[in-house]
Formats: C-alpha cells, sequence, structure tokens
C-alpha cells in the first residue's frame, strides 16, 4: 500500500509540475499556472502546509475505479501571506478538469470550517469544469455542502475568490456568495449554461468569452470585482486586496505607520470647475486625498457613475463611496445603487471606516430605471449606509439634490461627520429645475420670460444652492475649504476610531433584495 501511494504521489508530482503532460505544457504557453504553483505565488515562503493530500474519490461507476489521483482535484491547506494566516484551496484542473466531487468538496469543507472555527481569511483559486458528471446526486450534494459554509462564513471572515478557469454550472455559485471575485481574462469564464445550451435552448450563438469572460463580467453583469491579465497579476491583486481587512468580524485591519506631517493639499483648490454644469474626475480628489498610491478601485468598470474602492488615510485602511461626475453626471441608478451597497455592506461587516464623497444631481430618470427597480435597488444603498455601524463622514464637494442626498450618507441617516466645500449645492433640485416650478406663474406673466427666469435661477441659487443653510441647521458639520481635507478627514476618523453603536435587539434586518 504505501508503495502504491509512492508512485502515485510521484505521478501527481510529476504532472503538475509539467514534467511529461502536453496539456499543462500547452496551458503554461498561455501564462496558466498549476494548481500548486498559484498556491506557492500565493502564500509566503514554505509557509503552506497541505492537508487532506492523501484524499481518494470513492466513485467506482463508468470506470471511474481505474481513475485515481491523490487530492481528487484540489489541494487545500493553511499558511501565511504576510504573516498572516490564511485558508486557500486551490483546484487543479489536470484532474478531471477540477470536476467537484464529493471527496473533493469534503476537502474544501474542512478547511472552511476551520477558517470560521479559527478566525481567519479563505481564499478560492477556482477552476472547475462544474459537478463531476459520473458521481451524480454525490456531487451536487458536495457543492451543497460548500454553499452553506459560503454563507455561514459570509460576515465572519473575508472570503475571496480568483477565477482561474472555465467554471460552470455549480462551480460559480460559491464565488457569488463570496465577497470578492477576481477573473483572468482570456482564461477564466463564469456561466450556468455554456454557449452550447444557450444556443440549443435559445438559439442564440455567443462564444465563452462573451457569454461569461471576465470582460463581460467585469463591465455588464457586474458579477467580477476584478480582472487581471494573467494569473500572477491575479495573485498579486489577492494579496494587495487581502492588505485592506481584518482577520476576522471582531478585529480591525492592521494599520501602516504613518507619520503626521504637513496634510494640506492645495491641488485640490483647483479640482472643481467654476461652471457647475462641467464635469471632473471624482478620482483626482481621491488621491489627492488618500495616501500615494493607496486606492485599490472595486468594480472600476462596471457602474462607472459610482466609485468604490480601498485606500489608507494616515497609515489606516477605510473604504470609499464616492459619486463619479464625469459618468452620467454621477447620478445614481439600478447598477450603481447596488454596486455602492454591496460594498457598504463589505466594509460594515469588517469594520472599515466609510468616507463618502458627494456630489450627485440625483436619481436617475426614465422608464428603463423604474422598470428595473430603480425604488428598490436605490433602497438598498439607502438601507446599506443606515445600517452601517462603522465610522462615516461625508464630504460634499459639489451637487447633493433631492433623494440622493439623502441617500448619500447624510447626517439624517447616521453619518458622524458630514463637511462640504464653499462649491457645494444643497438642495431639492437644480436653480433652473426649481425656479421653473416655483415661479411658473411668474415668469408666464412677465414680458420677458426667458430674463425672468434667469432672474429667478439667480436668486433661487444665492439663497439654497450652497452648504451654508445646511450648516445653519447643523446637517452640514462644517465647511472647509479643500486644501484642508485631507487634514480634517484624518482627524475626524481618529476621534471616531473606537465608536461603538448599540442595534435593536433583532435576528437581522430585512434589506430590500
Amino acid at each position: 500500500m504505501q508503495d502504491k501511494i509512492q508512485k502515485l504521489r510521484a505521478q501527481q508530482l510529476t504532472a503538475l509540475v509539467g514534467g511529461g503532460s502536453d496539456r499543462i505544457q500547452k496551458q503554461h504557453d498561455k501564462g496558466k499556472l498549476t494548481a500548486r504553483e498559484r498556491i506557492e505565488l500565493l502564500m509566503d515562503r514554505n509557509s503552506f502546509e497541505e492537508i487532506g493530500m492523501l484524499k481518494e474519490h470513492r466513485s467506482y461507476d463508468f470506470g471511474m475505479e481505474k481513475q485515481q489521483f491523490l487530492g481528487d482535484g484540489v489541494v487545500t491547506g493553511f499558511g501565511t501571506i504576510d504573516g498572516r494566516l490564511v485558508y486557500v484551496f486551490a483546484q487543479d484542473f489536470t484532474v478531471f478538469g477540477g470536476a467537484l466531487s464529493e471527496t473533493h468538496a469534503q476537502k474544501i469543507c474542512r478547511i472552511m470550517d476551520l477558517a470560521i472555527e479559527n478566525g481567519a481569511p479563505v481564499i478560492g483559486l477556482n477552476d472547475s469544469g462544474g459537478a463531476r458528471i459520473q458521481e451524480g446526486v454525490d456531487s451536487l450534494g458536495g457543492y451543497a455542502d460548500i454553499f452553506y459554509r459560503n454563507t455561514k462564513a459570509s460576515g465572519v471572515i473575508p472570503q475571496l475568490s480568483a477565477i482561474m478557469g472555465p467554471c460552470a454550472p455549480g462551480a460559480v455559485y460559491s464565488p457569488a456568495i463570496t465577497d470578492f471575485i477576481i477573473m483572468v481574462e482570456q482564461s477564466s469564464y463564469m456561466f450556468v449554461t455554456g454557449p452550447n445550451v444557450v444556443k440549443t435552448v435559445t438559439n442564440e450563438e455567443v462564444t465563452s468569452e462573451n457569454l461569461g469572460g471576465a470582460s463581460t463580467h467585469s463591465t455588464k453583469s457586474g458579477v467580477t470585482h476584478l480582472t487581471a491579465p494573467n494569473d500572477l497579476e491575479c495573485i498579486r491583486d489577492l494579496k494587495k486586496l487581502l492588505s485592506y481587512m481584518p482577520q476576522n468580524c471582531q478585529q480591525k485591519a492592521k494599520d501602516i505607520p504613518y507619520t503626521l506631517s504637513d496634510e494640506y493639499r492645495d491641488e485640490l483648490t483647483t479640482m472643481i470647475p467654476e461652471n457647475s454644469m462641467h464635469p471632473y474626475d471624482m478620482k483626482d480628489i481621491i488621491h489627492g486625498t488618500v495616501d500615494k498610491d493607496s486606492f485599490f478601485e472595486i468594480h472600476k468598470d462596471y457602474a462607472e457613475n459610482i466609485v468604490v474602492g480601498f485606500a489608507r488615510l494616515a497609515g489606516k485602511s477605510i473604504g470609499i463611496v464616492a459619486n463619479q461626475p464625469y459618468a452620467l453626471a454621477g447620478v445614481l441608478d439600478v447598477e450603481s445603487s447596488k454596486k455602492g451597497a454591496r460594498f457598504v455592506r463589505f466594509c460594515d461587516c469588517f469594520n472599515i471606516p466609510l468616507l463618502v464623497l458627494v456630489d450627485v444631481p440625483g436619481f436617475l430618470p426614465g422608464t428603463d430605471q423604474e422598470w428595473h427597480g430603480i425604488i428598490t435597488n436605490g433602497a438598498k444603498l439607502l438601507y446599506a449606509f443606515s445600517d452601517a455601524t462603522v465610522p462615516r463622514v461625508t464630504l460634499i464637494t459639489r451637487k447633493a439634490y433631492g433623494g440622493a442626498y439623502d441617500v448619500m450618507n447624510s447626517k439624517h441617516i447616521g453619518a458622524d461627520m458630514n463637511y462640504a466645500w464653499p462649491t457645494a449645492e444643497i438642495a431639492v433640485m437644480g436653480a433652473k429645475g426649481a425656479s421653473e416650478i416655483i415661479f411658473k406663474n411668474e415668469i408666464a406673466k412677465s414680458e420677458d420670460p426667458a430674463a425672468k427666469l434667469l432672474e429667478k435661477e439667480r436668486e433661487y441659487q444665492e439663497k439654497f444652492a450652497n452648504p451654508y443653510r445646511a450648516a445653519a441647521r447643523g446637517f452640514i458639520d462644517e465647511v472647509i475649504e479643500p486644501r484642508d481635507t485631507r487634514r480634517k478627514l484624518i482627524k475626524a476618523f481618529s476621534m471616531l476610531e473606537n465608536k461603538k453603536v448599540l442595534m435593536p435587539n433583532r435576528k437581522h434586518g430585512n434589506i430590500p433584495m
């Protein structure tokens, strides 16, 4: 028996390092790594400890008893990343295409159980064609066991998924429950049904890339949060993403040493155009405010009218949610509301403070938005902010109109500190629209309606389109100069560092799904 194990192990190792497998060599030529190579790059040197190395499947149908591979198509274990304990599983595409069997699932479940019990992140390197069809319901049950653990771990430990090959049917739902998904461009796919089934059922002809490739899911569906050009960059992004997070929901993300000095940023002074109708890039304000080169954007190419991501402020990890005037003038719509809400929920789960930058003219009007549930989806963002107990600081740079002002982390829904630049306009709507409604009769009766409209616009703008009326009511804590923004934010988050909130005694809230 021992001789058999040693022989099988030697065969597996030979295949995994590419010595004798034409298929693996072809994958290497495309820049695709093996399961063990991926783990080696991900974990600190010599830190990985494998669990379940000798496990084999128990299927004896369709000739499966003659096809035994130690580990059964998945490498599982624990180790450290930058000195932090992390659990990992990497599916092995060289064994049955990474298809999931009963024992394959048991190995993954074992890792997830240990991660939950020990309060450490779990990372899945997914490369699987789905359930192993030779096992029937046993493989389906294995998927359900994994999904159940994903759900139990949600909000308890960070769960990161890398899609590093084709992932179909059941293989896509576990990543979908995790916190973040990274896909490798041109070599990874996610779909519930593949192109052949789509053609049979709907008569649509579509390629795997167009149906479920990295570009599709990063721009159209929003399923994936990040994409990487190859396996190496994917693993680098995983490590960087993890660096902004704590080990679990009971801890805070680790600070990076930082010494306060001159925190004024004069370049922020000229970033808002004089004409309030002209767009600008909110990312310039983000980069000018946070620590240098620390902003790590999430969902970059999806719902671009809102920007979300992680950054550091004076060495401390924060989450950022910001309207983007460069895209759709920064309005809130169905996709941006869902994107923002999901990110806010994650940050609140893991004690990551939130900085909200506001320049929003309202919600996007139209039948398309109404028919696709802008009411319910907009309420998701409202609910997420209202329910969050982490430190929450808001800065209004320009427009904050209508209900969108309330939704974007206003003082009324529990924000801790709210600042505004002198360029801020806080009102029910823009001056032109408001004047057309309020002064409709007066304008119609005037000798020159166009001139009278301009006159009323200026009157409304002077009275409402500024931050001072809101500040007088206490809805804005301070109107600050742009150059002083970074210093004010550092002090605010420092003051809020030990914030505690007692929530109502309930099982859980019912977010509008």
